[in-house]
């Protein structure tokens, strides 16, 4: 045996599959903010993705979970958690690029599936645990601001995000106030103020 015959085969990052999953949580989310939670099809996601519909239940088995799944890719990608060292600057950029998620059709059409309740017991389940996900990921903000002395300890992480971006999540929603450029930094001061304050 060669030593290239001996080399073991390297797969090549991505692929086919990660292509796949790719186009439909892409074609997930303009479904999504088109038509609502409510009218949501598998059918109209696989069409638009150009996969067959098969392809789609055997990754993702429910409408439920393709709409969980394509909520956080998009949250995710979307809202990145900053890391720079300082608490006010990580909750600012924090409430920055929610700003901008927010703005986009995906984004709006995100916060519209997340906010609404249901009586649809797997939709109620994806959406606890969307917010779980979210939280745990941004909480490291909190966590970390704890953990250099910024803020004290037993700081309630849920409570410090939802008071930074209640504001910026009612505004998209209702529209009946714009989301002014300074928004994201006064958010992040006056949270801050207020969790200090309280220690």
């Amino acid at each position: 045996m060669t030593e290239e015959e001996a080399e073991p085969i390297r797969r090549r990052p991505g692929g086919r599959a990660a292509r796949v999953r790719q186009a439909v949580l892409a074609a997930a989310l303009e479904v999504l903010a088109e038509e609502g939670v409510a009218r949501f099809g598998i059918a109209a996601v696989a069409a638009r993705a150009g996969v067959n519909e098969t392809t789609v239940y055997r990754r993702w088995g429910t409408r439920e979970k393709l709409v969980l799944d394509a909520m956080l890719a998009g949250s995710t990608e979307g809202i990145p958690v900053p890391d720079t060292g300082d608490v006010r600057t990580d909750l600012a950029a924090f409430a920055r690029a929610l700003a901008d998620y927010l703005a986009t059709p995906a984004g709006r059409a995100v916060a519209r599936a997340a906010a609404l309740s249901s009586d649809d017991p797997g939709l109620a389940e994806a959406w606890e645990t969307f917010w779980q996900s979210r939280l745990e990921l941004a909480g490291a903000i909190v966590d970390r601001a704890v953990e250099r002395g910024e803020l004290p300890t037993g700081t309630d992480t849920g409570l410090a995000l939802e008071l930074l971006c209640s504001p910026l999540q009612t505004r998209a929603l209702l529209g009946h106030r714009p989301i002014e450029p300074d928004l994201p930094e006064r958010l992040a001061d006056t949270v801050l103020d207020g969790l200090r304050g309280r220690a």
